[in-house]
Order: C-alpha cells, then sequence, then structure tokens
C-alpha cells in the first residue's frame, strides 16, 4: 500500500468505519498509528541523503497508510502523512446504510451545508474534506455506485456527483477502482 488514498482495497470486513476515526485530533488518530521514519531518496540535496525526513503512517484499526517524503522536513512530513491518513480512511473505511433505511436518509450538515445549487463545494484542502467524501462514498455505495440513483439522495444532479468525484485524483481513482470491482464501467472525466 503506498501513500496515495486511492490505491488501498475497499474494505469488508467488520472493523469500525470512518466515523470512528476521522473526528478525531490529530494526537489521539497519529496515537492509532505505528509511524516509521525513514530517508527519502531523490531531489533535496545533501541534506536529504543524511536525515530520515520522510514518513510513514500505519493506521492500526484499519490496516491503512500513508506516505510523505515532499519535504525535508519531518514534521511537515508527518502532518502531510496524517492528512493523506484521514483521506485514505474515508476513502476506504465504510459506514454501511442500511438498504432498507435509504428512503429516510438525508444528507448530514456536512454535505447540506456546503451543498450550493445541486453541487457540493468544499476544498480538498478543508479539514471536513475526509467527511464528506466518506459519507459520499456510503451513499453511492448504498446505491450499488450508480450515480444516477445516488445522486437524489444526496440532493445533487448527476452532473454535479460526478464533477465532485472527479475534483480530486485520488477520490477519482478510488471511486473507479470501487466500481471495476462490482464489473461496472468507469467513469469518464468531463461526464
Amino acid at each position: 500500500m503506498t501513500g496515495d488514498p486511492a490505491s488501498h482495497p475497499p474494505r469488508s470486513d467488520p472493523r469500525p468505519g470512518w466515523r470512528a476515526f476521522l473526528g478525531l485530533s490529530d494526537e489521539d488518530l497519529l496515537a492509532q498509528c505505528e509511524v516509521d521514519r525513514f530517508r527519502a531518496s531523490g531531489p533535496g540535496g545533501q541534506k536529504r541523503n543524511k536525515t530520515d525526513s520522510a514518513v510513514r503512517l500505519r493506521h492500526r484499526p484499519t490496516g491503512l497508510e500513508s506516505v510523505a517524503v515532499e519535504s525535508r522536513s519531518q514534521h511537515e512530513n508527518r502532518a502531510r502523512a496524517l492528512r493523506r491518513l484521514r483521506l485514505t480512511i474515508a476513502l476506504h473505511a465504510r459506514e454501511p446504510i442500511d438498504p432498507a433505511s435509504l428512503e429516510a436518509y438525508a444528507p448530514s450538515e456536512a454535505i447540506a451545508g456546503r451543498r450550493r445549487g445541486q453541487r457540493i463545494e468544499i476544498a480538498t484542502k478543508n479539514p471536513a474534506y475526509p467527511e464528506v467524501v466518506a459519507e459520499v462514498f456510503d451513499v453511492i455505495e448504498a446505491h450499488g455506485w450508480r450515480l444516477s440513483d445516488a445522486a437524489p439522495a444526496l440532493g445533487l444532479s448527476t452532473a454535479a456527483l460526478s464533477r465532485f468525484l472527479e475534483g480530486d485524483p485520488a477520490v477519482f481513482r478510488a471511486a473507479n477502482e470501487r466500481r471495476a470491482a462490482l464489473g461496472l464501467g468507469l467513469l469518464r472525466p468531463g461526464r
């Protein structure tokens, strides 16, 4: 598993879903992780080759991991790895919605408060972004990954839901990986 949040296989086991982790503070989430520090190869000069500035986080409860190697600062790489871990959890730790209760589903305030017309507006760097992505994935999963069925439940048009997924390459890859695993056609950019 790499640092790319979309490169993890979908979870299908009984471990806790995203709600158990995404609301945690950075310190509490980090306490659930094994932290590896190592030397990263590549550009960065002599200092990068002499210090263990790269960071890998392995989240023990989910088995998911993230990596950050971009900076010569271990502190900056740990913060990046933690943000990536949050998105990885959002993409792969599902909170299943009971199909019998789909009729009663209403989007959370995290989504409803960010809807502008029939689209969701939230920056990928917003701390609430992973929770929004996780809920969107849960709703799509409950509708068998058919965007045309999931979009109305979220109060979106199908095109707006597709654009939301396209807005982040890691999210788009994860959505297509899940669709492929279910034998569905891949989403095309610009749909």
